[in-house]
């Protein structure tokens, strides 16, 4: 009879790492009281994704999104920096989709609108863009500018590669009430405030660059450069997109 020798136990298999999301943000910057002040809202306990966790306005691309015609464009400087180290087909239409999320996701969480009157012209039929046409309004991009960009590290149950984008409040053309939203407690706060808030590490350290842009009086100034926030070889890493570091 032959023996067989025990088999050692096999190692779990490793979990594969979850590929980020196309995502966008919104920074709204109010100067109206002389002293700036940002929008925040908290994301609700039962959320998986940071719970509890003061944000701003956003969420991930919606396909649609890619699909809607704009008149007033992001700045040819700003598409550019959006499509550096974009993953897959680098494209003016993907990076397009990117604000327009912002704008849309804005709309939908805080029902603060971005745009300019619809006018005469057809809105699309589009269901993820339905209640915001309904007001009889457009998108418009034109006032925004890309500001930042973090990809959430490995590990965390949900990731997205989030693109930060910055417009003035003065900007907001329409208001709607929102019910039941992702986010609630929206409400303005000066940097110093935001400090003190339960902020994701990656909020407090947008937070930061734009305290920065805000004293140097570069808040929307085209060539400045954007700061990139990832891991490399499992290295945290602060690059400049329009820096001088390789981002291939």
């Amino acid at each position: 009879m032959t023996v067989e020798e025990p088999q050692a136990p096999k190692a779990p298999a490793k979990a594969r790492a979850l590929r980020p999301r196309d995502a966008a943000t919104l920074i709204i910057v109010d100067n109206s009281s002389g002293e700036p002040r940002v929008l925040l809202g908290r994301r609700r306990l039962d959320m998986v994704f940071m719970p509890g966790r003061y944000v701003f306005p956003g969420g991930r691309v919606d396909p649609a999104d890619k699909q809607i015609v704009v008149e007033e464009d992001l700045r040819p400087r700003d598409l550019e920096k959006l499509m550096v180290a974009m993953k897959g087909t680098p494209s003016a239409a993907r990076a397009r989709a990117l604000a327009l999320a912002a704008v849309r996701e804005t709309f939908e969480e805080a029902g603060l609108l971005i745009g300019m009157p619809l006018g005469a012209r057809v809105a699309p039929k589009s269901p993820t863009w339905q209640s915001f046409f309904a007001t009889g309004y457009r998108p418009a991009l034109d006032r925004l500018t890309f500001f930042a960009r973090a990809v959430t590290p490995p590990g965390r149950p949900r990731r997205f590669d989030s693109r930060f984008f910055c417009v003035e409040a003065e900007a907001i053309v329409h208001r709607a009430k929102i019910e039941d939203g992702e986010l609630s407690d929206l409400e303005w706060h000066s940097i110093a405030q935001a400090r003190s808030l339960e902020l994701p590490n990656i909020t407090r350290v947008v937070l930061e660059d734009l305290s920065e842009r805000i004293a140097a009086g570069a808040l929307h100034t085209g060539d400045f450069p954007v700061p990139f926030y990832h891991r490399r070889n499992g290295a945290f890493r602060r690059d400049l997109i329009g820096g001088d570091v390789d981002l291939d």
